[in-house]
């Protein structure tokens, strides 16, 4: 056995050095036996002739060499133990040392001569200093339980032998394992493991032989001549046998490398490549260059022994430095260079398997990139979903639920808010025009970002109106007269200087367009204990207060509830909801379809949208009543109800050969009660219809609760198969965080980016990422309240799945909307599931 590792100036000379000293010990102290007359080691001179036979035995035994991998070493296999077996019988102690020393030197020499990776002096010295160590201690071992120079085999010789032949292979096995481990940086015991498995049987044969040798040499040694062909056939078996393991091993570690490869992150996908590299071919040194997007070059670089770091992309090569350029799809993405080590020969299997891995490696990286690229993007779409592009702030959505957030932080803690409105600014964009209106905005939101304190939100929500969170008030030191009674009168008065202090700010002259403009602002400002109200509600207050100051001719004014008409109302409005719940005839369905957009038609599905038919205040659209339903305890009779009404319209569907799913919009409210997966399978085995043909239309603020009822909600209205799709997407704080915990079947483009997709770009790319976007994710897209042929064409152009708008069908009531569905299509209704999605 031999190693084929790194040269031995990575070690110096002390271990050959000892090694030798030793053997030739060993042998001195052999042959001083022998002339003591020592009985166990004592045995006449051999023949030169012996001598020269047993010197061809040796040489013999190690020049048919097998090699195999041992980590990232290689070690070599020969008939050592065999050798071993037959010298202890052919010579005496003393002269096996001398005898291994020159056998494996010549054995070296031929080797060197033969090829060109066994011209390694180093590699030579330990081999024979580590062969000659193991015969000493062979035939000590061997001759301590039965003298065996030129003794008949009896049971006791040949058990002397085979520990012979197990004391050599043990102390090769070691030597070599610990050379190994200490070339490579690798952990003695497992090296010591894997190098015994790959041996062992070899050392079984090898032992085997050798007892049959000395056998056949006892009874005629003319039978040995048969042995030739035995041995040849061994020896195929044995390289078979290594090679296999060997492939297995090597396929093994390529399928763990380029497993490692699966990373996220560039630099992550690159320092796996090199140690992968370094692990798989047993380079000294890997050195990767990676073409970034801009056409940058970063280069990396790492040894077993040292971390992958960057490096200069420009290293100069050096003496066995193999490279693989690395690309995907004909674009060159990088190269791997590695740098071999100098017993290390690549050959055909190596290359194909080095191909191989560079191939995995470059789209391991160009998959990186790709996805860095997605995440910018979609980092980007998601602050464009909840910031205003013009001034940079957040806009209505991202005020809504950073705002409510907020509120929850602050549960029980009063909070103000102030709501700005710009006043005549409507001129401003008429004389000056539109360009100097948004400078206006601009120099507006500036300065309003410059009074900010901690905490505090500011937001545009929309053309010339912004709003101010105080999610902390500090106490006035004084309380003005003239304010109503309040639950925080202090609080208040803080709230009215920091409006009266933002309205001067405003007022302060500035250029716009050459002319010198003084912006003043009307402020509505509202107190509340945070909790008690949600934002929604506290901007509704603020704005009826901003109102009153312009109806008053004052920059400032404060909600006052007796002012407030919609709050008796709503009080009267739910008690009305509960007898429109008894009386069955009030609250009633229009159904209004979605139409596949393209060539084929047909209809996608129904909207089911709730109507009152107030005995006294006419028909009630559902922004007059739903929202004071969704915050009170009917909000689940209310539920139920209406999930009742539209499967008995889907059931009359299904008895008319319609099979098309129905769609009802569900409060996020709802979404906290846990019966509403067990009602709404009651309602669907009462109607006789399939949990398909049931689309239930959530909104994105569902995902701003981190309650885990809610998700066991959607998790069992998942099971029962019923559709989920969510509305209005694109509106609220985070549409991708959203996607990201709740899955869902559908999407709905809000009617506010459609209508205005046709003349604004910025409406148009929001419409464009997010049918995009659904088609990535295979989900179905509708657009809604499509209203004119423009829209409609823009939406087949981006591929827009279906759509649903007055240019369609309006809503209409149930007992017409089958003739309605025949109308817009003689083809079969289409179903929920979307084959052709992507």
């Amino acid at each position: 056995m031999r190693t084929m590792t790194a040269p031995l100036r990575r070690h110096g000379t002390l271990v050959p050095a000892v090694a030798f000293a030793l053997a030739v010990g060993g042998a001195l102290i052999g042959s001083h036996a022998v002339r003591a007359g020592v009985p166990a080691l004592t045995g006449p001179v051999p023949h030169l002739g012996w001598l020269a036979v047993a010197v061809a035995v040796v040489t013999g035994a190690q020049l048919p060499m097998l090699r195999t991998r041992v980590g990232t070493g290689t070690v070599g296999l020969a008939w050592g133990e065999s050798a071993i077996v037959i010298l202890c019988v052919l010579l005496p102690v003393a002269w096996i040392p001398p005898v291994t020393l020159v056998g494996v030197g010549l054995a070296r020499a031929v080797q060197a001569l033969l090829r060109p990776d066994y011209r390694q002096l180093g590699t030579a010295v330990w081999s024979a200093a580590t062969l000659t160590i193991g015969s000493t201690a062979a035939a000590v071992a061997a001759n301590l339980v039965a003298v065996t120079y030129q003794r008949p085999l009896s049971l006791r010789v040949a058990v002397a032998l085979v520990l012979a032949a197990g004391v050599y292979a043990a102390t090769g096995l070691v030597m070599v394992s610990w050379r190994v481990a200490r070339c490579h940086d690798e952990r003695f015991g497992p090296v010591l493991r894997r190098a015994n498995g790959s041996k062992m049987p070899m050392i079984v044969g090898n032992v085997a032989v050798g007892l049959l040798v000395v056998v056949l040499y006892g009874v005629n040694a003319r039978w040995l001549a048969l042995l030739l062909p035995a041995l040849w056939l061994l020896h195929q078996a044995y390289a078979y046998r290594l090679r296999t393991g060997d492939e297995k091993r090597n396929w093994q570690t390529f399928a763990d490398a380029t497993r490692q490869l699966n990373r996220l992150d560039g630099q992550g996908a690159a320092s796996a490549g090199i140690q992968g590299a370094l692990r798989l071919f047993g380079a000294d040194r890997a050195r990767l260059s990676v073409i970034e997007a801009d056409g940058r070059v970063v280069a990396y670089s790492g040894s077993p022994d040292r971390a992958v770091t960057e490096c200069e992309p420009n290293a100069a090569d050096e003496p066995g430095t193999v490279a693989r350029d690395l690309s995907v799809g004909g674009v060159r993405v990088g190269e791997l260079r590695l740098r071999l080590r100098s017993t290390t020969r690549m050959g055909r299997r190596d290359e194909l398997m080095f191909a191989a891995y560079a191939d995995a490696l470059a789209a391991a990286l160009h998959d990186a990139a790709t996805h860095h690229e997605l995440r910018v993007m979609g980092e980007q779409s998601s602050r464009d979903l909840v910031h205003d592009a013009l001034t940079g702030l957040a806009n209505r959505a991202g005020f809504l639920a950073v705002g409510d957030a907020a509120l929850r932080e602050r549960a029980g803690a009063p909070v103000g808010l102030l709501l700005l409105d710009l006043d005549h600014f409507k001129d401003v964009n008429d004389t000056l025009g539109h360009g100097a209106g948004d400078l206006l905005l601009q120099i507006a939101a500036s300065r309003l970002g410059d009074t900010l304190g901690p905490g505090e939100l500011l937001a545009r929500l929309g053309g010339d109106e912004f709003a101010l969170l105080l999610p902390v008030l500090s106490r006035a030191e004084s309380v003005p007269p003239d304010l109503p009674a309040t639950e925080y009168p202090s609080q208040l008065a803080y709230a009215l200087g920091r409006a009266e202090s933002l309205a001067g700010a405003l007022a302060v002259p500035s250029e716009v367009a050459g002319v010198q403009l003084s912006v003043e602002a009307s402020v509505g400002v509202v107190v509340a204990a945070a909790g008690a109200v949600n934002l929604t509600e506290l901007l509704r207050r603020a704005d009826i207060a901003m109102y009153q100051a312009k109806r008053g001719g004052s920059s400032v004014a404060w909600y006052d509830q007796s002012r407030d008409r919609a709050s008796t109302d709503r009080l009267s409005l739910l008690a009305e909801v509960r007898e429109a719940l008894a009386a069955d005839d009030q609250l009633t369905l229009v159904m209004q379809p979605a139409v596949r957009l393209g060539d084929s038609g047909g209809v996608t599905g129904v909207e089911a949208l709730v109507r009152w038919s107030h005995p006294r205040r006419g028909t009630l659209m559902p922004d007059e009543f739903v929202a004071v339903i969704e915050h009170s305890e009917l909000l689940g009779d209310f539920t139920r109800y209406v999930l009742d009404r539209a499967l008995t319209v889907a059931a009359a569907w299904a008895a008319e050969g319609i099979d098309a799913p129905v769609a009802v919009n569900l409060s996020p409210r709802s979404l906290l009660d846990r019966s509403l997966p067990r009602d709404i399978a009651g309602l669907l085995a009462k109607h006789g219809v399939a949990p398909e043909r049931l689309v239930l239309e959530i909104t994105e603020t569902v995902v701003m609760s981190e309650r885990a009822v809610i998700d066991q909600v959607l998790s069992a209205l998942r099971q029962m198969r019923v559709q989920l799709s969510v509305d209005d997407f694109g509106t609220g704080y985070s549409s991708l965080t959203f996607l990201t915990r709740v899955t869902v079947d559908e999407i709905k483009i809000d009617r506010s980016f459609v209508w205005r997709m046709v003349a604004s770009t910025e409406a148009a790319a929001i419409v464009r990422t997010t049918i995009d976007l659904a088609h990535r994710l295979g989900l179905r897209v509708i657009a809604e309240g499509v209203e004119t042929a423009e829209q409609r064409a823009e939406l087949t152009a981006l591929g827009c799945t279906s759509a649903q708008g007055f240019f369609f069908c309006p809503p209409v009531p149930p007992e017409r909307v089958i003739a309605v569905l025949h109308e817009l299509t003689t083809a079969e209704v289409i179903t929920l599931r979307q084959e052709d999605a992507s």
